[in-house]
C-alpha cells in the first residue's frame, strides 16, 4: 500500500513565508516613497548650500567693482544687466595673473606625477617584495605622516640656498615631492597589499619579472587608488600657498601667491580677486571631475566583500 501525501495548500505555503517576503502594505510603500523624497530633497538643499559660495565667486567675476562695493551678488536676479565679461578681459591682459597661472602648472603637474610614479613604485615594493628592512621602512613612512610641515621649512630653506635653488620653481617641485610622497606611498601599499595573491604569483610562474608584474598587473588593477592619489596630490599643490610663500619668488609665484599680493596691494579689488580665484578653481574641478569614476571606485575600495 503506497501512502501519498496531500499537496500543501498554496494558501499555507504563502502563510508559512517560504514563498518570498511578504507584500508590502499601503502605509509602508507610502511612508518609503515620502522617506525618498526627503532624502532626496535634503540632499539637494545641502547641495545647494555647499554651491552657494561658488556661485557667490562667479557672479562677483561678472560684476564690475562698483557693483560689487554697492550691494550683494544676489541682487542680479532682479538686475541682470550688471552681468559683464570686464573682469576676465582684463585679467586676460594681466600679465602677472596670466604668469602665474603657468607656474601654477609647471608647479602642480610634475609634482603630481612624480609623486604618483614613485609612490605607485614604493608601494608595489613595501606589499610584494621581500627584502630586508621592509617593516622599518613602513615604520618610517607613517611617522612621516604625522611630521608637520612647518618644520621642514626653515631646514629646506637653508638647503635650498646652499644649493642655489631658492625661489625656483624647481625647488617648490622637490618640496612638494617629498611632502607628498609618505602618503602616496602608505594610500597605495594599503591598496596594493589587498590584490589577491594568486594573480602576483601566476605571474612570477610564468617568468614575469618584478617590473613587467607592475606594468600589466598591479597598475591596471590598482588604477583606483592611483587616480584617488593623482586627485589628491594635485588639489594640495595646486591650492597650496604656505610653501609657494617660502619658497617662490616673484617670477615663479603660483596663482595663490599672485591673488594674496594683489589683496595687499590693492585692498579690496573683488573684480579682480573673484575673476582669479575662479579661474584657478576650474582646472581642480576639471581634473576632479576627469577622474571621477576612478575615484569613486577608490574610496569605495575595501567596503564590501
Amino acid at each position: 500500500m503506497t501512502l501519498v501525501a496531500d499537496p500543501v495548500p498554496e494558501r499555507a505555503t504563502r502563510d508559512t513565508g517560504t514563498g518570498g517576503p511578504p507584500p508590502r502594505g499601503i502605509v509602508s510603500r507610502v511612508a518609503g516613497w515620502l522617506g525618498s523624497r526627503l532624502l532626496r530633497g535634503a540632499l539637494v538643499v545641502i547641495a545647494l548650500f555647499w554651491l552657494m559660495p561658488v556661485l557667490g565667486l562667479l557672479v562677483a567675476s561678472l560684476r564690475s567693482e562698483t557693483s560689487n562695493r554697492a550691494d550683494g551678488w544676489w541682487t542680479i536676479f532682479t538686475a541682470p544687466a550688471q552681468l559683464t565679461l570686464d573682469n576676465y578681459r582684463d585679467i586676460v591682459s594681466n600679465d602677472t595673473i596670466l604668469d602665474s597661472l603657468w607656474n601654477t602648472v609647471l608647479i602642480s603637474v610634475p609634482a603630481t606625477v612624480l609623486v604618483v610614479v614613485i609612490s605607485a613604485a614604493a608601494a608595489y615594493a613595501l606589499a610584494w617584495i621581500d627584502f630586508r628592512g621592509r617593516d622599518w621602512v613602513m615604520v618610517t613612512v607613517v611617522s612621516m605622516l604625522v611630521m608637520p610641515i612647518q618644520v621642514a621649512l626653515i631646514p629646506i630653506a637653508r638647503l635650498y640656498g646652499a644649493l642655489d635653488m631658492f625661489g625656483s620653481i624647481a625647488g617648490v617641485v622637490l618640496f612638494h615631492v617629498a611632502l607628498g610622497l609618505p602618503f602616496g606611498v602608505f594610500l597605495l601599499r594599503n591598496f596594493f597589499v589587498g590584490i589577491p595573491r594568486d594573480l602576483i604569483e601566476a605571474a612570477r610562474m610564468d617568468g614575469a619579472r618584478e617590473w613587467l608584474i607592475f606594468r600589466r598587473v598591479v597598475v591596471p588593477v590598482g588604477l583606483p587608488a592611483i587616480a584617488s592619489l593623482t586627485i589628491f596630490q594635485f588639489l594640495w599643490v595646486w591650492n597650496d600657498l604656505l610653501v609657494a610663500l617660502v619658497f617662490a619668488d616673484p617670477e615663479s609665484q603660483p596663482i595663490t601667491v599672485a591673488l594674496q599680493s594683489q589683496l595687499r596691494q590693492f585692498g579690496s579689488n573683488i573684480d579682480l580677486l573673484a575673476t582669479g580665484s575662479f579661474l584657478s578653481m576650474l582646472v581642480p574641478l576639471a581634473v576632479f571631475f576627469a577622474f571621477q569614476r576612478y575615484f569613486v571606485q577608490g574610496v569605495l575600495a575595501g567596503s564590501t566583500k
